[in-house]
């Protein structure tokens, strides 16, 4: 069974494709996977991803000049 959980990564406006591309590339060069793109509403992708590399999204998060917007858990949304 796999460690890695589901989180959706989504990056500040104005952040390119490329740069993006990088956090996908460490993604899948961990263990990961990315199974969604966003590119409209919000910029990024949902991923399952592993401990040490989420770790080290967080990381990069907490610094000032940080492309990342946020890291949040993916899971299903109920509407009441």
């Amino acid at each position: 069974m796999s460690s890695n959980q589901k989180f959706i990564v989504t990056f500040k406006d104005g952040v390119s494709q490329d740069e993006i591309k990088k956090y996908v590339e460490q993604v899948n060069g961990s263990g990961g996977k990315v199974y969604h793109n966003y590119d409209g509403v919000i910029t990024g992708f949902a991923a399952e991803i592993p401990p040490q590399t989420l770790q080290a999204f967080q990381k990069q998060q907490s610094l000032t000049d940080s492309i990342i917007q946020g890291i949040e858990p993916d899971g299903e949304v109920h509407i009441n």
